[in-house]
């Protein structure tokens, strides 16, 4: 697949599972054999049902959720994208009780496409801003008297 079909398949992955919640998608986007190398929380699978699991929950935690593209660069079998993530925790996420705090933070992705599916992906969020959104760890300067 050209580099152009697999940036629209990433936009889809985007917009059905992580903006409309649609896990089945991953299904049919995701190979079977898909690989997550991305570090991911005690318990969780790093394959396409793992995915699944974090999707859902993020989702469950924060049902405002909106994953927003700011950049994509492809080349050759690879898409790299930057992008923010925001939501309001109105419900349970990792243990932590609904807070009805709002979150924004930065990630970037890089996928590899192999016969026009997801076949691996790396990333890196900035779970340190969004963990001091959450009230969870304090923020620069809070709690210093």
């Amino acid at each position: 697949m050209s580099a152009e079909s697999n940036k629209a398949l990433f936009t889809r992955v985007v917009e059905e599972v992580f903006n409309q919640g649609k896990l089945d998608t991953l299904d049919e986007i995701f190979a079977a054999d898909f690989v997550e190398h991305e570090e991911l929380p005690g318990g969780i699978p790093s394959n396409r049902e793992g995915v699944k699991m974090l999707t859902a929950g993020l989702r469950a935690g924060f049902p405002d959720f909106k994953f927003t593209i700011d950049d994509m660069v492809a080349e050759g079998d690879k898409v790299v994208v930057r992008s923010t993530w925001t939501g309001t925790q109105n419900g349970e996420f990792m243990g932590m009780p609904p807070s009805g705090r709002s979150i924004s933070f930065g990630v970037i992705d890089i996928v590899r496409f192999a016969d026009g599916k997801f076949a691996e992906h790396w990333g890196q969020m900035d779970g340190m801003r969004m963990m001091q959104q959450l009230g969870a760890i304090p923020a620069p300067g809070e709690g210093q008297g």
